[in-house]
């Protein structure tokens, strides 16, 4: 058996995974290693292989094929030693609306049968700043503070790694952001922490971003690092009738993906030369202005849709 290696800086170290559901080859040769204490966001159309990649990488799942280390345990043979150190929190968290936040807490910590449960109870909801509103019945609780009480519950057992499945969706702006603060002070205390999201801005505050599409991995690196390696060309046309020069650039060769962004056209591609030709015949007797653009995550985020799809063959 291998033992936990604490003193690795590999979260997660796994290679050529594979998992098929019947027919379905869901994740393909999956290879990836997770540092401990970084924020890892995955990024990828809805039934990706995300999930399935996340609970393979952990040992909640066991691959098909491949091999790898979860906390320096075995993702095969170590199940049971990964979930003791492992925070699950999926999208959708079942509490208890007629129990308080302390109530609810107590109750997990009951469940996982934890030793002193009144002092980690009473630390989670210091380090959520939960203590004030201890009281308070988890039904009337906003999605933020609900957000909130999730985290805790996965936090009762100090788990050295964290599972979250796009946990913010349906949360406003003010407590998504509060809600990542929370995860950047984790991950400054040691705490690994894969994140499923759909939000850009999101998506920027991981440490290292992998995409995934149709079960492969398309991209591992930073978001700078993803957007440097497309090699995309981005240009903004503004003023005049843009919806006219989209529906023009729809038909010209070297646009690859027309996007409005605000008042704005944002027009990419892989040949810069043609993007800018292209963008000079659309434009030309209109009275809309062309100018180079910075490439953002989310450009990138629709070039690798599109690509992807179109190598499986799917529609657009």
């Amino acid at each position: 058996m291998i033992a936990a290696a604490a003193a690795s800086d590999a979260a997660i170290d796994v290679h050529g995974l594979n998992k098929h559901f019947g027919n379905k080859h869901v994740v393909v040769d999956l290879t990836l290693r997770a540092n401990r204490g970084e924020i890892l966001g995955f990024l990828g159309p809805n039934g990706s292989g995300k999930t399935t990649s996340i609970r393979l990488m952990c040992g909640l799942l066991t691959p098909d094929s491949g091999s790898g280390t979860c906390l320096g345990y075995d993702i095969r043979t170590q199940s049971d030693q990964i979930k003791r150190h492992v925070g699950y929190m999926t999208q959708r968290f079942s509490f208890w609306e007629d129990l308080s936040i302390r109530e609810n807490l107590d109750f997990v910590a009951r469940m996982y049968d934890m030793p002193s449960r009144r002092e980690a109870v009473d630390r989670a909801l210091e380090d959520l700043r939960l203590t004030a509103r201890a009281s308070q019945l988890a039904g009337a609780l906003s999605g933020g503070w609900k957000q909130r009480l999730a985290l805790a519950a996965c936090m009762l057992h100090r788990p050295e790694l964290l599972l979250l499945d796009e946990p913010t969706a349906g949360v406003d702006p003010k407590a998504r952001r509060e809600f990542w603060e929370e995860l950047h002070g984790l991950a400054a205390n040691g705490v690994s922490i894969l994140v499923s999201t759909h939000y850009m801005d999101e998506a920027e505050r991981c440490h290292r971003l992998a995409y995934i599409a149709y079960g492969k991995l398309m991209a591992l690196g930073t978001a700078a690092e993803i957007v440097d390696a497309q090699k995309l060309a981005t240009w903004s046309v503004q003023g005049g009738d843009i919806a006219a020069v989209a529906t023009r650039l729809e038909r010209e060769p070297g646009v690859e993906q027309v996007a409005a962004f605000g008042s704005a056209l944002h027009v990419t591609g892989g040949d810069a030369a043609a993007v800018e030709a292209a963008l000079r015949r659309a434009t030309a007797d209109t009275a809309s202005r062309i100018a180079p653009a910075e490439t953002g995550l989310e450009d990138v985020f629709i070039h690798l849709m599109a690509s992807s799809a179109e190598a499986e063959g799917a529609p657009r």
